[in-house]
């Protein structure tokens, strides 16, 4: 079958528009705790980071910010640092009950969905699904990032411990 050159640009836009952004430097993000402080991911510079995005009601993030608790207490003494930001609408209020239910031993703040998508580069209006997980090197750069539907979270245990490995070398 022979494609015309508009259908295989066609092609190659929509798949572009799908892809996951290239590695690349992170832009500072501002995550507003509970007691009113702010925690900027760039004070974890050197570090490497699981950024984690959810929602405070979804059933899926609450699960994922359970099993963030235990990657950061394995993987701790390594250096990985877990910052967890709940982003829908009840972000704010629904932080505290979220924290106190569901997270152990790592930051969970708030920030806002538009904040959340351009630190992604993520278009809003294209939709997305939680959770999100971003992977941030020493050096402060994204070296991948998984929104929910992602393949990745097909076996998120063994993905994830495939990717800490490789951002903890």
């Amino acid at each position: 079958m022979r494609l015309s050159r508009r259908a295989l640009f066609g092609l190659v836009a929509a798949s572009a528009l799908l892809a996951q952004p290239a590695p690349r430097l992170a832009a500072d993000f501002a995550v507003h705790m509970a007691d009113g402080s702010t925690t900027m991911l760039s004070s974890l510079r050197g570090k490497p980071v699981v950024m984690a995005f959810l929602n405070t009601g979804c059933p899926h993030c609450q699960h994922f910010a359970q099993q963030l608790s235990v990657y950061q207490h394995e993987f701790g003494g390594k250096g990985l640092k877990v910052l967890a930001v709940v982003f829908d609408k009840g972000a704010r209020q629904g932080l505290p009950t979220f924290r106190d239910k569901y997270v152990s031993g790592y930051p969970v703040g708030y920030s806002d969905e538009t904040a959340v998508m351009a630190w992604l580069k993520q278009p809003i209006d294209q939709g997305y699904f939680v959770p999100i997980v971003a992977f941030v090197d020493r050096q402060g750069r994204i070296v991948s990032q998984h929104p929910g539907d992602d393949i990745f979270f097909q076996d998120p245990d063994a993905n994830m411990r495939r990717k800490l490995q490789t951002i903890l070398k």
